[in-house]
């Protein structure tokens, strides 16, 4: 990668992982308090290219690589940001993060409140989340419930380089808390049309916050409410199906830990029908708290039972062949749309042969 990202033109083409790159390249241009601190921040590939070559031109006292110490990393960042700095915090896999989970669930997210306001803990930790062949039941889950179940803290999932760019500026601009993304690792190289990068802060940051869910695409037939990389495959679907008279509305929710409860609701009065689409398990998690707000506010717009797609409620097989029926395929999300919608299989809808997303996104040819 080029020290700094091509400038950006109207309809030009960007990667998710140079958005990634542009936003913490101008997280330390725009802001003297911002730090990066975490484990490979400095290292040679730079979490998956996203810090290449920011340490040596900001130096080691605004990049800091760290050893294994997930816990001792986070505390680090907590006492910063209590302290006026503004840590960005890396996680090559969220379920490193777990490690640190006393810090962001019984520090960061509550300090605020304990304190009465006169405490602050802005902060941004970036958790890895998503497949790849060999990565085995410690490296591949997708905890986003488990951090949005907590008040204090703000959790994002974003699924374009324009939703990392706004997203990350607003946060470290303006808001005084702890956010928490997670990034899907199959998405690093996938390339958007992308409209132009911001000239200012202020250019992305005014008006309404984004924290909140975002309307993807119109349709008529069915609401689908994805998150992060299932949001790519539910357009997917929705392209393929368009032919067969399937009109699919699309929703990224973008924000779990915020969701924009009017737009989904509004969505299932007009379609009827619900289809979630979640990276992570369904039992107690995004799909069901997407369930308990159409249930307990609309119940009766629903004209056919709720449809879900996740990760198989088991630990994640390291076999490939194995993973590959771990997670959902685009095969999958199409025949579950099919359903819910014509209330059957429909052999006139030819359904694609993909055994996994990875075959579309990236292909692995072995662990990492």
């Amino acid at each position: 990668m080029d020290e700094s990202p091509q400038a950006m033109t109207a309809a030009s083409i960007q990667t998710y992982r140079d958005a990634l790159f542009e936003a913490m390249e101008q997280a330390l241009i725009r802001h003297d308090h911002t730090v990066i601190i975490g484990q490979g921040v400095t290292d040679h590939k730079g979490i998956f290219g996203t810090t290449i070559g920011l340490g040596e031109r900001f130096g080691p006292r605004r990049v800091i690589e760290t050893p294994l110490m997930e816990e001792g990393s986070l505390g680090i960042c907590l006492g910063a940001a209590l302290n006026g700095l503004y840590p960005i915090n890396t996680h090559i896999r969220a379920d490193f993060a777990f490690l640190a989970m006393n810090q962001m669930i019984n520090l960061a997210a509550k300090y605020r409140y304990m304190f009465g306001g006169l405490f602050e803990v802005p902060m941004l930790v970036r958790l890895v989340i998503g497949r790849s062949w060999g990565q085995g039941a410690q490296h591949s889950q997708s905890p986003q419930s488990m951090f949005a179940h907590t008040p204090g803290l703000v959790v994002v999932m974003p699924s374009t380089p324009e939703a990392i760019r706004e997203t990350y500026a607003y946060a470290i601009a303006h808001h005084r808390g702890p956010v928490i993304s997670l990034e899907h690792r199959l998405m690093y190289e996938l390339a958007f049309r992308s409209d132009p990068a911001p000239q200012s802060p202020s250019a992305s940051q005014s008006g309404t916050p984004p924290f909140t869910s975002r309307l993807e695409r119109r349709g008529r037939d069915v609401t689908i409410v994805a998150t992060s990389i299932m949001v790519l495959e539910a357009k997917r679907a929705a392209e393929r199906l368009a032919p067969h008279d399937i009109e699919c509305e699309i929703i990224d929710l973008h924000c779990p830990s915020h969701p924009d409860r009017d737009l989904i609701l509004d969505s299932v009065a007009r379609t009827g029908k619900l289809l979630i689409a979640d990276t992570s398990w369904l039992a107690y998690g995004v799909a069901a708290e997407v369930c308990r707000i159409v249930a307990g506010t609309a119940p009766h717009v629903l004209t056919a039972p709720v449809a879900m797609l996740g990760m198989q409620p088991a630990p994640c097989p390291t076999a490939k062949s194995l993973e590959d029926m771990f997670y959902p395929n685009l095969r999958d999300l199409m025949q579950a749309i099919v359903r819910l919608v014509t209330g059957g299989d429909n052999p006139a809808i030819d359904l694609p042969d993909e055994r996994s997303m990875a075959d579309f996104y990236k292909t692995f040819r072995g662990p990492f």
